[in-house]
């Protein structure tokens, strides 16, 4: 069965059902005219498609292919991406407190492995597990540069112009200095380009 998520800062914190077995659209100061563009111009991205990510594990699904699936949806919020995601973890892994493994996920060419530890089955019901999932990398994704900075503006955006920034790259978490967005305003006003962060929570510009 699928797994019901509490998410925590830092750390993935999930229930697990064992049966069967920054403010990115901040803008730095007004630049001068002069100020060059980035090659790469960027347009608002669709909106994101509705329902569970699919395919979800069945009822009598093993736990290995539950904590998969929990993995999956992580990755692409690593990534505040959209698209095919897949995620391995051990086989044999087993719902018993204290059990650590490394779980691996990929999303378009981006590799992600996971130090995962689990916990307790909680006291109002034994049929649920939890367990955390540490992510060893961050994802920057193009898409995930677009839905930050255009899901904080104020509509006044009109593009953004970025480096070329890949669909999605493993990245160390923090600043990715290669990876630069700015925006550019329907009064035509150019700012300073900012540089993007890979975080838990997706790309980040600021």
């Amino acid at each position: 069965m699928r797994m019901n998520i509490i998410g925590l800062v830092g750390v993935v914190s999930v229930g697990l059902l064992v049966t069967g077995c920054g403010g990115a659209g901040s803008r730095s100061a007004a630049p001068a005219p002069s100020v060059s563009q980035l090659p790469i111009r960027l347009d608002r991205p669709a909106p994101r498609p509705e329902g569970d990510l699919q395919p979800s594990p069945a009822a009598d699904a093993p736990f290995a292919a539950n904590l998969e699936y929990e993995l999956r949806k992580k990755t692409l919020s690593l990534a505040n991406a959209t698209g095919e995601v897949s995620a391995k973890c051990p086989q044999d892994v087993a719902s018993r407190k204290g059990t650590t493994v490394v779980c691996t996920s990929h999303f378009k060419g981006a590799e992600v492995e996971w130090d995962v530890a689990i916990g307790d089955k909680p006291g109002w019901s034994q049929n649920h597990v939890t367990f955390t999932a540490r992510a060893r990398k961050g994802i920057m994704s193009r898409e995930g540069s677009q839905r930050i900075i255009f899901g904080n503006s104020d509509g006044t955006l009109d593009h953004i112009r970025c480096t070329d920034i890949p669909e999605a790259v493993a990245v160390p978490m923090g600043p990715t200095p290669q990876y630069a967005c700015q925006q550019v305003m329907k009064d035509g006003q150019v700012y300073y380009p900012q540089a993007m962060r890979a975080t838990e929570d997706g790309p980040r510009a600021y």
